[in-house]
């Protein structure tokens, strides 16, 4: 069953990271790609390490164990690193909607890499079928054809590539059964994954001098380390600590929804029809999923628990309408 704390991580994660996409394609006019995404982890690094140290005690924050550190490696250099450097070097070559669409090809992919190294995330038929709506979607989307392959193709390659390190890195932190919390465990994998970028910024020939900073820059690069950075990782890791890898990642449905409407209303990126028909796909692909775990059931519920009138208030003479009786 999905708990009220489940959910709210799974919007958080998916607003937050569906701005992403916006602000990458406003900050990659100031910055170049790499140093970009380097930059947005080291503010997220030091963000979460200050949060950590004040909030948890030294036997939280070490690891332990050799499960602990490959969660740890898992997190910065896949999930984290390898990952968003792919997406912001893909996204120069694609609007953000486009971005978020191919993106969105994670929790199609995360059910491949489980299924091969997690015993407990199996796929029902269901489920399998949710999976190839949501991909009939994101190719309404995309609509591939052999002449957007060839012009500008590259960056959404580059885009699949992050899709495909981001599947696989969160099943591997799963894999990991690290110990550490999962908020612990972000902040120890941001500065390995801000160390990975730097190096492939430098290998690429990037410097600081390219960057121009403006107000809009700054607005971005706060926006990707701290909102879509560090907030963001602690209630998507916490998300993936409880759901699983596979239902985890299916935050990533909900984020073209909201890099579109971003990108339409901030950036004046257009809409086409068939991208409205594709989102639609992609949105009826994930009810089928996930109504394997939230049921109008579990709805109603959460409705009753909220609505529901403490029983020492009706003993000091209210009825069930929260009003005093006669």
């Amino acid at each position: 069953m999905v708990s009220r704390r489940m959910l709210a991580f799974g919007v958080a994660a998916s607003v937050l990271f569906g701005g992403t996409f916006v602000a990458a394609k406003a900050g990659l006019a100031h910055f170049p790609p790499l140093l970009f995404v380097a930059l947005r982890f080291d503010i997220a690094a030091v963000v979460l390490l200050g949060y950590v140290v004040l909030t948890r005690s030294w036997s939280e924050l070490l690891p332990q164990t050799r499960g602990d550190l490959l969660g740890i490696l898992s997190t910065g250099l896949l999930a984290l690193g390898l990952t968003n450097a792919l997406l912001f070097v893909g996204q120069q070559d694609a609007t953000s909607a486009v971005g978020a669409i191919v993106f969105s090809l994670n929790p199609i992919l995360t059910p491949v890499f489980a299924a091969l190294l997690l015993s407990d995330e199996r796929l029902s038929a269901r489920g399998a079928t949710g999976l190839l709506v949501g991909l009939l979607g994101v190719g309404l989307v995309v609509n591939p054809d052999p002449a957007m392959l060839l012009g500008g193709g590259g960056g959404k390659l580059l885009l699949f590539g992050g899709a495909v390190s981001g599947a696989l890195g969160s099943v591997l932190v799963r894999w990991s059964d690290a110990g550490l919390e999962s908020t612990v465990r972000t902040a120890w994998g941001l500065p390995f994954a801000a160390a990975l970028c730097h190096a492939l910024s430098l290998s690429a020939g990037e410097s600081l001098a390219a960057v121009s900073w403006t107000a809009g820059a700054l607005l971005a690069l706060l926006y990707v380390g701290v909102f879509a950075g560090a907030i963001a990782y602690v209630a998507y890791f916490g998300l993936l600590d409880t759901a699983g890898a596979t239902h985890a990642n299916l935050v990533f449905y909900v984020v073209p929804v909201v890099s579109t409407l971003g990108g339409w209303a901030l950036l004046g990126e257009s809409i086409s029809e068939l991208a409205v028909v594709g989102f639609l796909t992609v949105f009826a692909g994930f009810a089928i999923l996930g109504s394997e775990s939230l049921s109008l059931a579990t709805v109603r519920s959460w409705v009753r628990e909220e609505t529901a009138v403490p029983t020492d208030r009706l003993a000091v003479g209210e009825d069930a309408t929260g009003f005093e009786s006669d």
